[in-house]
């Protein structure tokens, strides 16, 4: 085979893990970005997408050559979409070639040309996104009581812009730190996107257990993003794709805690929680003082607080940090965290979140606060679907349209992402589990008992648990918390 030689500035086609060849360009990569040691890669940022990594020379073809065999076995809307911006970006780089040569002409009759300055150009960054900005420009660089962003860019360099913390375009992830009066601390990541090759991944090695719904997701950002990741999975045909991937196996609890620096955990419910860390070959046998080990899972704060005693006692160190999301999110690297317990823990996890999420909060205090904020989050969660579910089939036992219903509600205050992804579904007769049904009864019933323990009401949530109760005796356990719809029309 002919060897084929690339250079920065080449479209080239990029094969990354588990997905599909994709078009994209290389680029140089920020200059506080490490190149993965051992290994012969470009950094290559994808069109259509905001996303960019570090990617093997194997695993990039050119793009002209293989584009009509790229196209034949590659389909869907937003593969086309990626290239159609490929396209749209050649024709403006012709165009640009054609104009800067007309102005060179001119510029060199009359003076020296100056020396380019190193930015990228706005049209071009519109061209990986697979749409166009009419945001202004500035010269100007703020302070930042709004977001700093780097946009990584072309050959040529890179640009500061300034955007409000709300902006969802942002390429690059850089920290943000606020601190707020409620002692809670948030590192945000300027952008809602983890998977672009622009963290700098932590050197500890990290662990993994658990790869349900939620833990698979993170999982493969974290390896996407660069970090040395052990997983280890109670169903161990779950790690083989992983393996595949390029972590690494453990064979038990203790033996992942063992060889990592950093563990982290995100099972079912507290019973899970306990049993992975307490029993045979558990976590607390692997534990040595040092060692830190992260709770994902969502459990209540007594368990918390059992664990972080347990771990503590040997000498270890203790963050909980459930997550507040889906599959679907999970998978694209935006969930937001919710952590508390040792903060040093929570700084040494900053790389693993950002590929992980969008947001990461930090609630001031002791172990168990976390949990207590998660269950807050759920409970209001599931009690919104359950309510959502009750409008769709009052509106349907009245004789009105649900999808009118739907449409008016996704044009009013109430409109989000949610609401018409789960209620879409719905009318589609889609319960794929995005958010298992049993598992958001779970977070209702802990959020309830909680409420029992400091004498506070929780009418609302113990209506909706017992309608999901009602779904799980109809077989729904395993669909997604969407088919609480199907406990009212049975």
């Amino acid at each position: 085979m002919a060897t084929v030689h690339l250079r920065i500035g080449d479209l080239v086609w990029g094969k990354l893990g588990r997905y599909p060849p994709w078009p994209g360009k290389i680029v140089s990569p920020p200059k506080d970005l490490k190149k993965p040691r051992g290994k012969k890669c470009f950094f290559v940022k994808f069109f259509g997408t905001e996303d960019h990594a570090w990617i093997k020379v194997e695993q990039l073809k050119p793009y002209h050559p293989h584009k009509e065999e790229m196209i034949k076995i590659n389909k869907g809307k937003r593969f086309q979409q990626a290239v159609d911006a490929v396209e749209e970006y050649l024709k403006k780089a012709k165009g640009k070639d054609q104009t800067h040569s007309d102005d060179k002409s001119k510029s060199d009759k009359g003076r020296k040309a100056a020396k380019p300055m190193k930015i990228i150009e706005e049209d071009d960054e519109d061209a990986f996104k697979g749409g166009s900005s009419d945001k202004e420009q500035t010269d100007s660089d703020p302070e930042p009581s709004s977001v700093r962003r780097l946009v990584a860019g072309t050959v040529t360099g890179f640009k500061w812009e300034s955007s409000p913390a709300s902006s969802m375009e942002p390429i690059t992830k850089r920290l943000k730190i606020i601190e707020e009066d409620t002692g809670s601390t948030s590192i945000q990541a300027a952008d809602s996107t983890a998977i672009n090759g622009s963290i700098t991944p932590t050197d500890k090695r990290i662990g993994f257990l658990g790869l349900g719904l939620m833990g698979s997701g993170v999982v493969s950002n974290l390896l996407k993003m660069g970090h040395v990741v052990t997983v280890w999975n109670r169903t161990a045909e779950k790690c083989d794709l992983f393996i595949q991937e390029g972590a690494r196996l453990g064979r038990t609890p203790a033996e992942v805690v063992s060889m990592c620096d950093i563990t982290f955990s995100c099972v079912s419910d507290p019973k899970a929680a306990r049993d992975l860390v307490l029993g045979p070959s558990g976590v607390l046998q692997g534990i040595r003082p040092g060692k830190c080990y992260v709770e994902m899972s969502t459990v209540d704060p007594e368990t918390t607080i059992e664990l972080a005693q347990v771990i503590t006692s040997r000498g270890g160190r203790f963050l909980e940090a459930p997550v507040s999301g889906s599959q679907q999110l999970s998978n694209d690297g935006m969930l937001v965290i919710v952590a508390a317990g040792d903060r040093s823990v929570y700084e040494d996890c900053s790389s693993c979140f950002q590929a992980m999420g969008k947001t990461s909060f930090f609630i001031a205090g002791e172990a168990g606060n976390a949990a207590r904020m998660m269950l807050i989050l759920n409970m209001v969660q599931g009690s919104f679907m359950a309510t959502i579910a009750e409008g769709l089939t009052l509106a349907q036992a009245t004789g009105q349209s649900q999808q009118t219903f739907l449409d008016i509600l996704c044009q009013g205050q109430m409109a989000s992402t949610f609401v018409d992804q789960k209620c879409q579904n719905i009318l589609q007769g889609n319960f794929k589990p995005d958010y298992y049904l049993k598992h958001i009864q779970k977070d209702l019933r802990l959020a309830i008992s909680m409420g029992d323990s400091v004498n506070h009401p929780t009418p609302m949530a113990a209506a909706a648990n017992e309608v999901y109760k009602r779904a799980k005796a109809l077989d729904q356990s395993d669909n997604d918390m969407s088919a609480v719809y199907r406990a009212y029309i049975h």
